[in-house]
Protein backbone atom coordinates (compact mmCIF):
# COMPACT_ATOMS: atom_id res chain seq x y z
CA UNK A 1 0.00 0.00 0.00
CA UNK A 2 1.62 3.23 -1.31
CA UNK A 3 1.48 6.24 1.61
CA UNK A 4 -1.05 8.05 0.12
CA UNK A 5 -3.62 4.74 0.19
CA UNK A 6 -2.38 4.09 3.71
CA UNK A 7 -3.22 8.46 4.48
CA UNK A 8 -6.88 7.46 3.33
CA UNK A 9 -7.79 4.32 4.81
CA UNK A 10 -6.22 5.87 8.01
CA UNK A 11 -8.56 8.98 7.42
CA UNK A 12 -11.35 6.57 6.92
CA UNK A 13 -10.64 4.31 10.00
CA UNK A 14 -10.67 7.79 12.09
CA UNK A 15 -14.27 9.06 10.75
CA UNK A 16 -15.62 5.87 11.12
CA UNK A 17 -14.58 5.93 14.77
CA UNK A 18 -15.78 9.48 15.36
CA UNK A 19 -19.55 8.09 13.88
CA UNK A 20 -19.24 5.48 16.68
CA UNK A 21 -18.42 7.67 19.81
CA UNK A 22 -21.66 7.76 20.87
CA UNK A 23 -22.41 4.25 21.04
CA UNK A 24 -19.43 3.68 22.42
CA UNK A 25 -19.89 5.96 24.96
CA UNK A 26 -23.62 4.41 26.08
CA UNK A 27 -22.20 1.42 25.81
CA UNK A 28 -19.41 1.99 28.46
CA UNK A 29 -22.33 3.53 30.43
CA UNK A 30 -24.18 0.47 30.49
CA UNK A 31 -21.21 -1.33 31.52
CA UNK A 32 -20.59 0.75 34.12
CA UNK A 33 -24.00 0.81 35.53
CA UNK A 34 -24.00 -3.32 35.19
CA UNK A 35 -20.84 -3.11 37.15
CA UNK A 36 -22.39 -0.46 39.82
CA UNK A 37 -25.35 -2.09 39.98
CA UNK A 38 -23.63 -6.01 40.49
CA UNK A 39 -21.80 -4.18 44.12
CA UNK A 40 -24.62 -5.84 46.11
CA UNK A 41 -23.05 -9.33 45.26
CA UNK A 42 -25.22 -10.10 42.23
CA UNK A 43 -26.09 -9.53 38.79
CA UNK A 44 -29.15 -10.09 37.20
CA UNK A 45 -29.61 -12.77 34.03
CA UNK A 46 -30.66 -9.49 31.78
CA UNK A 47 -27.88 -7.24 32.97
CA UNK A 48 -25.39 -10.45 32.72
CA UNK A 49 -26.72 -11.05 29.19
CA UNK A 50 -26.27 -7.25 28.15
CA UNK A 51 -22.76 -7.14 29.61
CA UNK A 52 -21.82 -10.11 27.61
CA UNK A 53 -23.43 -8.59 24.45
CA UNK A 54 -21.52 -5.71 24.73
CA UNK A 55 -17.95 -6.60 25.78
CA UNK A 56 -18.29 -9.44 22.75
CA UNK A 57 -18.75 -6.14 20.72
CA UNK A 58 -15.77 -4.50 21.92
CA UNK A 59 -13.75 -7.40 21.79
CA UNK A 60 -14.20 -7.67 18.29
CA UNK A 61 -13.93 -4.30 16.95
CA UNK A 62 -11.69 -2.81 19.40
CA UNK A 63 -8.61 -3.86 17.86
CA UNK A 64 -10.02 -2.73 14.51
CA UNK A 65 -9.25 0.83 15.69
CA UNK A 66 -5.98 0.35 17.16
CA UNK A 67 -6.73 -0.28 20.85
CA UNK A 68 -5.56 -3.88 21.15
CA UNK A 69 -5.75 -3.66 25.02
CA UNK A 70 -9.55 -2.85 25.27
CA UNK A 71 -9.83 -5.34 22.64
CA UNK A 72 -7.99 -7.85 25.40
CA UNK A 73 -9.87 -6.54 28.19
CA UNK A 74 -13.39 -6.94 26.97
CA UNK A 75 -12.76 -10.01 26.20
CA UNK A 76 -11.71 -11.15 29.76
CA UNK A 77 -14.68 -9.18 30.68
CA UNK A 78 -17.18 -11.74 28.06
CA UNK A 79 -15.27 -14.54 29.58
CA UNK A 80 -15.83 -13.33 33.42
CA UNK A 81 -19.42 -12.88 32.60
CA UNK A 82 -20.11 -16.10 30.76
CA UNK A 83 -18.41 -17.84 33.78
CA UNK A 84 -20.39 -20.13 35.62
CA UNK A 85 -18.05 -19.79 38.75
CA UNK A 86 -19.29 -17.54 41.80
CA UNK A 87 -20.12 -13.88 40.88
CA UNK A 88 -17.18 -11.68 41.93
CA UNK A 89 -18.81 -7.59 41.65
CA UNK A 90 -14.87 -6.42 42.11
CA UNK A 91 -13.27 -8.33 38.85
CA UNK A 92 -16.58 -6.79 36.71
CA UNK A 93 -15.94 -2.83 38.09
CA UNK A 94 -12.36 -3.53 37.64
CA UNK A 95 -12.73 -4.73 33.97
CA UNK A 96 -15.16 -1.65 33.28
CA UNK A 97 -12.68 0.47 34.78
CA UNK A 98 -9.53 -0.92 32.94
CA UNK A 99 -11.61 -1.35 29.58
CA UNK A 100 -12.22 2.50 29.85
CA UNK A 101 -9.08 3.51 30.52
CA UNK A 102 -7.49 1.22 27.75
CA UNK A 103 -9.98 3.54 24.96
CA UNK A 104 -9.56 6.99 26.97
CA UNK A 105 -6.28 7.13 29.25
CA UNK A 106 -7.09 11.02 29.90
CA UNK A 107 -10.77 10.68 31.03
CA UNK A 108 -10.41 8.35 33.46
CA UNK A 109 -7.71 9.82 35.54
Amino acid sequence: MNSEAAAETAALIANLWQRQLPTLHERLDTLDRIAASSAHGSISAEDRQEGIAISHKFAGSLGMYGYARGSQVASEMETFLRSDEAFDPGVLLSLTFQLRESIFPTLSA
